[in-house]
């Protein structure tokens, strides 16, 4: 599979603070790609250097093929950016700023289908954007990100400012890019923000690199085991971590808890119950959140990668 963004030990230090220690990632065409760490684990720093805005103290990256370094323009060309905290000229119109995006990018693109697809108001975009909200303001920059059908968008903090219906909004623009073969780069502290919309998840820290894997494979990795609750009319004397896949089980009232770690013991888990005479009345899974697998990778005393 093609490779979109690739970085080989890619380093910026500065003075004796480093800000990106030997970060190599690669993210395949078409991927979601979340990048997620807590203010200053080095997010910003790696996308500035993405995009040339600043130069690494040593190793390399590439968009696309292209050395980000050396071939800026036809980076550029390929990318569509959100960059968080992004200034606007306040007394031009959303109109405007569209029509600079359209002729930086050589587009021809609808404006009025760029405001509908981020839900900005086609009178709100007549306006000057000093006197829009954050939210306005942020799909602006949203709509400006997708200008020329960009191969690979970079999204920093997308969600900042906005309502519950504009994360939805703008969460269905990154379903919907990604449908259409766009390489989504998409860079939070937000857990769940990066748990609905990405295929895997990069976890940094401190200007280094945890780990990279899918959303079940960091449960897998970090112990965090899903877990199957079953009511029951009657608890059974039986061991159901004999059931490969089944780690522990805790009772309370009435209640079952049986932590697995493969999805298929779930079923031998019921049949098992209702073999025992249990009389299973309702059951549910608890999934651990990418919260709880966040804490499990930062967290010194939990889990070494």
């Amino acid at each position: 599979m093609e490779r979109a963004i690739e970085t080989n030990a890619l380093t910026k230090s500065y003075g004796d603070v480093v800000a990106l220690d030997s970060l190599s990632i690669t993210v395949d065409a078409g991927e979601v790609f979340g990048f997620l760490g807590p203010n200053g684990a080095g997010k910003t720093t790696t996308i500035d250097i993405l995009l040339d805005f600043i130069r690494p103290t040593s190793g390399s990256a590439s968009i696309m093929g292209y050395d980000t370094q050396c071939e800026t323009g036809a980076v550029r060309e390929r990318v569509g950016v959100l960059p968080d905290g992004f200034d606007l000229w306040g007394r031009s119109s959303g109109y405007s700023h569209l029509e600079f995006a359209r002729r930086s990018k050589g587009a021809d693109d609808d404006p009025d289908e760029l405001l509908e697809r981020v839900g900005l108001d086609p009178e709100d975009a007549e306006r000057p954007v000093s006197n829009y909200s954050k939210g306005m303001y942020q799909r602006l920059g949203m709509a400006m990100a997708l200008v020329g059908d960009p191969e690979v968008l970079i999204l920093d903090e997308p969600s900042t400012g906005l309502d519950p219906h504009g994360i939805r909004t703008m969460q269905d623009i990154v379903r919907e890019e990604a449908a259409g073969g766009t390489t989504v780069f998409f860079s939070s502290h937000l857990l769940e923000q990066v748990e609905a919309v990405c295929d895997r998840v990069a976890i940094l820290k401190d200007g280094a690199l945890l780990t990279v894997d899918s959303i079940g494979g960091l449960r897998e990795t970090a112990g965090l085991g899903s877990q199957l609750v079953v009511e029951v009319t009657d608890v059974p004397e039986i061991d159901l971590t004999t059931i490969d896949g089944v780690t522990a089980v805790t009772t309370e009232a009435g209640r079952l808890r049986v932590t697995y770690t493969d999805p298929t013991a779930k079923e031998t888990v019921i049949t098992r119950l209702s073999s025992a005479g249990a009389g299973v009345r309702d059951f549910t899974t608890d999934e651990p959140s990418l919260e709880d697998l966040f804490t499990a990778y930062t967290e010194p005393t939990t889990v070494e990668v």
